[in-house]
């Protein structure tokens, strides 16, 4: 008969009363403008494949790709600039 065994760490590591840390809560913080970019994105994706693709879907798309990209190097450039110093 074989035992099954859990690991405890992986078990507590999810637990309901385990809130994120004032770090992680700031570091989601600090990138969610490029979270809500990447969103616009999706949803201009999803805009696209719900219906006939048209100019202005192909552009809405194209913005929201430019913006997330832009977004990323702004965040990018932030963190680089914060661990030099």
């Amino acid at each position: 008969m074989s035992h099954i065994v859990t690991v405890q760490e992986a078990v507590t590591a999810f637990a309901d009363w385990m809130e994120p840390t004032d770090a992680e809560l700031d570091a989601i913080e600090r990138e969610m403008p490029a979270i809500l970019a990447d969103v616009d994105l999706v949803d201009a994706e999803i805009a696209a494949l719900e219906t006939r693709p048209a100019e202005l879907d192909a552009r809405r798309t194209r913005r929201a790709r430019r913006r997330a990209l832009v977004t990323r190097v702004v965040l990018a450039n932030r963190t680089g600039r914060e661990e030099a110093a």
